[in-house]
């Protein structure tokens, strides 16, 4: 075969060049993730899309301001945003693989040449030391006619969607950590707030019972018994203003703010945010399109797939088209005259043949690791749907438990009045008031607990469904130095 032929052969077959390996499908989800969620009773739940600002729905602009905050300034999101650039470098580099490869070199010396101590040891004849000068330029392209570069591309490109997503679901866990640490913030001075009111009873309780002590009605034991339950009743008031401070600490953090900066507006804030009405949560299919880690794991498998043929490649040959030119002279005149000049072209042909061992135990790993991902894909679509349905499930109980709790304390309060008006008419003795009162106290903080969960189930909910990072301002990384 003639130098032309082989050279017009080989461009034929880059522009008749086909990728092999496979080619990426998204795999199927289960055919019940499109129906609507088991545990999303209408009490609870409605199959309206949640919004992605599901924050907003609370209705609270100091939560409103610290999520945005965060969503901007938290340290985790710019080590994802970090991340993401590193990624969109490796792509750009295996998108490098399409372009020719060039090298320039050039080289000054000063000395004598081989030829002129060839010539020097053969006639005698000697040739002084002096300058000397090189360059050369050549440039390199690999015809991609089995898809190595294009597979490598593709597998590129998917990581770094697939880390686009991963900070996507930084993004929401940014967000219901916020929302969760200011309604806890809120839900801990709640507590206080009804500690210190429990506190406030069992002091008239006390003074009552001593004023009584010294009319000869009560006796020294109802004094200290009345005292025992206002000192338990106190000792959970610094518990709670611990747990708020703690909590406004983690919120500081979270907006990117060290924790002696705390929110002014969190610290106020002293009943938990709730949404009273049910919550939006749309259905399976729309979960599965929204949450980032589903999306990342589909990313991660399509990576896995081209790496499937990138590995294949390597049974086939690898065919460069190479060109190379320089010159050299010991003088100006000399380096650049045309008889100085030489040049070289051709395709450059490289196998592994007949070793293709090591290529088939490269395809073997491929092949693993993509069956690998598709079973990581499938476990997160049932993660998903799982923590979905928990999440309900979990606030479904405790809404149930929260109604039970309020009548509990209704019914407390009567009880606790009647039992100081009967306790005045001698109906009941003093240690019936206590044990009341005690009741009361305990009805009051259940409830206040309770308060709590509600709003932490609530976010664990839209956590759970994905939402929080569609609208979300892009997050600027550190400069590096």
């Amino acid at each position: 075969m003639s130098r032309r032929a082989l050279v017009s052969l080989v461009l034929a077959l880059g522009a008749s060049a086909c990728a092999v390996g496979p080619n990426f499908h998204p795999p199927a989800t289960p055919a019940p993730a499109s129906a609507p969620f088991v545990s999303a009773r209408p009490a609870i739940a409605s199959d309206v899309a949640p919004p992605d600002a599901w924050w907003r729905l609370y209705d609270d602009p100091a939560l409103d301001t610290l999520v945005q905050e965060a969503l901007t300034e938290n340290q985790d999101l710019k080590v994802a945003a970090a991340n993401l650039l590193k990624a969109r470098g490796v792509l750009d580099q295996a998108r490098a693989g399409l372009f020719p490869t060039t090298d320039l070199s050039f080289n000054e010396s000063w000395g004598e040449s081989g030829t002129d101590e060839l010539i020097t040891s053969l006639n005698g004849q000697h040739f002084p030391p002096a300058w000397g000068a090189t360059g050369a330029f050549s440039v390199s392209y690999q015809v991609d006619i089995f898809g190595r570069i294009r597979r490598g591309i593709q597998a590129a490109h998917a990581d770094a969607e697939a880390i686009a997503e991963a900070e996507n679901v930084v993004r929401i866990t940014v967000a219901a950590e916020t929302a969760r640490a200011y309604a806890d913030a809120c839900a801990f001075a709640e507590q206080a707030d009804t500690a210190k009111a429990s506190a406030a009873t069992a002091r008239s309780v006390l003074d009552l019972t001593t004023r009584q002590r010294d009319l000869g009605a009560r006796s020294d034991f109802d004094v200290a018994s009345a005292a025992a339950t206002l000192d338990a009743v106190r000792a959970a008031i610094p518990t709670f203003e611990g747990e708020q401070r703690a909590q406004l600490f983690e919120l500081a953090v979270l907006t990117g703010r060290p924790p002696s900066e705390i929110s002014t507006a969190a610290a106020a804030c002293k009943t938990p945010p709730r949404i009273a009405t049910p919550l939006p949560v749309g259905d399976g299919a729309a979960l599965l399109r929204r949450r980032p880690d589903v999306l990342q794991a589909e990313r991660t498998l399509a990576g896995d797939t081209a790496r499937i043929g990138v590995a294949t490649a390597d049974f086939f040959p690898t065919i460069q088209l190479t060109g190379s030119g320089g010159s050299s002279g010991s003088s100006i005149g000399q380096f650049t005259s045309a008889g100085s000049f030489n040049y070289q072209l051709g395709p450059l042909i490289t196998w592994t043949f007949p070793n293709v061992l090591v290529a088939r135990a490269e395809v073997i790993q491929a092949k693993a690791q993509a069956s690998s991902s598709i079973a990581s894909f499938n476990s997160v679509v049932l993660s998903a749907l799982k923590e979905t349905e928990q999440a309900l499930t979990t606030y479904d109980a405790e809404l149930a438990r929260h109604a039970a709790l309020v009548a509990g304390r209704d019914d407390n309060q009567r009880a606790f009045a009647l039992a100081k008006i009967q306790l005045q008419h001698g109906s009941i003795g003093f240690p019936d008031l206590l044990v009341t009162e005690r009741s009361l106290d305990a009805a009051e903080a259940d409830l206040a607990a309770s308060d709590q969960a509600l709003v932490d189930d609530q976010v664990a909910v839209f956590q759970a469904l994905g939402g929080g990072w569609q609208t979300a301002p892009s997050v600027i990384p550190p400069k590096a130095p």
